[in-house]
């Protein structure tokens, strides 16, 4: 059953496409690749129809099409749900097991410092906390350039590449003999993991519709509670090994190994884009594309152009994303790194610690699913509420975290695990952001600020946890309470802007509740024309923001 509908099929007289009747399901990926490069570099008068950026060039996905017109094909519903489905399983496994051994790295340092790194490497005053931020110092560095090669490089192979550089940056670390060694490889590995989170907003943004993308990302985001409950698994495990070496250079050595694995993997059969994917038909792609029209951000353009880049910081989202990564990870870098150290103070001992996150990874797991299933229930304008809901929990454990005596363990530890659910917030900003910043290099400047504003929070938590203060660490709960209050504060001030500016279009356009007030605008928007041409969100004015 053909999943372009009889009536929609193309003529066969285009001369840009092979006839689709003759599509065998699996084309050579290699011509689609140069005719999308042939479409950006392709002169305004041959692709007049589309309106195009204002470098003249437009988006990989007009190799797709000849025309504007050519989106309007009736597809099969029942066919675009096997695609759906069918995407899903070339996508979301992949970027789920990457981010579960992201986490696990993050926790790599955590475990190790109860198997006696610390003592090993005569680690004193504030060197374990040096060497928590010091993997955001080479994240922080590597930021911008990492985007800016996204947009440049295949986003699977590039993504693959860089997991294998930094697992291979985890196992070194278990030879490291002091400090200075060790502070050096935690900064490589936050450099190769720099391109991870974009990268995979890239993708979802350009597989999935904007209404989709909070329960993908939600699906491969709470493989980071994964991480946590697989961390702890491993972590006792890895406990009892009686070997050679100590405890923590085995942590190191396992998890780094699997992580060269599986950037192989990535690299091998990640797909890089709808455009060329080799495991589609040339049909499936263009209906894989086609669902992206209402987007209006596209699916990639590979050329960087500096008038993006300048209203990407001129956009005041710029800011408010900078600011909601900086206190929404505050938090992260505390808990990620001295969670262990906190349950520990509660009376466990080391082995029984381990396990102790394994219900904290699971309540973080349904927390996002949970956020994320709602969100989609209620529709695009809610993800502002649904994030300061989120929130909620992380701020009653924490108050609890600070006033429930230190002696009642199984309180505090009820306290903890209510910290776990800010996860399903910073799901939802990375997808405010997905949605909502169109243009390939805006969106790539903006994801690298966002993730500036990430690192920067990871690096000053755990500055916070002063481990004399061991094992209540008030200054580290307070920092976590006032950080998740400023967030609610940003992201309101967000939602209000972004719904303005909705109205604002609407008014100029003569839609919505403007439709009859006068005839300057038309009823009708042309999604068609501004899907893939590559437009700033500001630049089109069809695009709407999604709050």
């Amino acid at each position: 059953m053909d999943i372009f509908k009889s009536g929609g099929d193309k003529p066969s007289s285009e001369p840009s496409l092979p006839s689709i009747a003759a599509d065998k399901g699996f084309q050579d990926q290699h011509d689609t690749i140069a005719q999308a490069n042939h479409y950006e570099h392709a002169p305004q008068k041959r692709i007049s129809r589309w309106k195009l950026s204002k470098t003249g060039d437009g988006d990989t996905a007009m190799a797709l099409f000849d025309e504007p017109e050519s989106l309007e094909e009736p597809v099969d519903p029942d066919m675009e749900k096997k695609l759906i489905r069918r995407i899903d399983f070339m996508i979301i496994p992949y970027l789920a097991v990457c981010y579960a051994f992201f986490y696990i790295d993050k926790t790599t340092l955590s475990y190790a410092a109860i198997f006696g790194i610390d003592k090993d490497l005569e680690l004193s005053g504030t060197q374990y906390s040096w060497l928590s931020s010091m993997f955001y110092f080479g994240f922080l560095a590597w930021a911008l350039p990492t985007n800016l090669l996204l947009q440049r490089f295949p986003v699977g192979k590039y993504l693959g590449f860089n997991i294998f550089m930094w697992g291979a940056f985890l196992m070194i670390q278990a030879a490291c003999r002091n400090f200075a060694q060790l502070a050096v490889l935690r900064a490589l590995s936050g450099a190769a993991e720099a391109c991870s989170d974009p990268g995979f907003m890239l993708i979802t943004g350009m597989w999935y519709t904007r209404r989709e993308q909070p329960l993908r990302m939600g699906l491969w985001y709470t493989a980071n509670g994964l991480g946590i409950a697989g961390g702890g698994l491993l972590g006792y495990g890895i406990g009892h090994i009686q070997g050679a070496l100590p405890s923590w250079k085995y942590e190191f050595l396992i998890v780094g190994a699997l992580c060269c694995v599986w950037g192989v993997v990535m690299f091998i059969f990640l797909p890089d884009s709808p455009v060329s994917a080799p495991g589609l038909s040339l049909q499936r792609r263009r209906v894989a594309v086609e669902r992206l029209r209402s987007n209006q951000t596209g699916v990639e353009n590979k050329h960087f152009k500096s008038y993006q880049l300048k209203e990407a910081f001129m956009d005041y989202k710029l800011y408010l994303l900078f600011l909601a990564g900086v206190v929404g990870n505050i938090p992260n870098g505390g808990i990620s790194n001295f969670g262990t150290l906190i349950i520990q103070g509660f009376g466990f001992s080391t082995l029984v610690t381990t396990l102790m996150q394994i219900p904290y990874g699971a309540i973080i797991c349904l927390s996002i699913l949970f956020f994320v299933f709602l969100n989609d229930r209620l529709g695009n304008n809610w993800r502002c509420i649904m994030i300061i809901c989120s929130l909620m929990p992380n701020l009653a454990g924490a108050f609890g975290l600070r006033f429930v005596s230190t002696d009642q363990h199984v309180a505090r530890l009820i306290c903890y695990y209510l910290t776990g659910p800010y996860n399903a917030g910073f799901v939802l900003i990375l997808s405010l952001s997905t949605a909502n910043i169109a243009g390939h290099t805006k969106k790539v400047v903006t994801n690298a600020v966002l993730f500036l504003g990430y690192c920067t929070g990871n690096i000053a938590g755990p500055f916070f946890y002063k481990m004399e203060q061991a094992p209540a660490y008030p200054l580290g709960i307070w920092s976590m309470i006032v950080s998740h209050l400023i967030e609610v504060c940003v992201i309101l001030v967000l939602r209000f802007l972004l719904q303005r500016e909705n109205a604002r279009r609407d008014r100029l356009q003569g839609v919505g509740k403007w439709a009859n007030e006068d005839d300057t605008g038309s009823s009708e928007r042309d999604l068609d024309a501004t899907a893939f041409g590559d437009l700033t969100d500001k630049e089109n004015l069809n695009f709407r923001y999604i709050y």
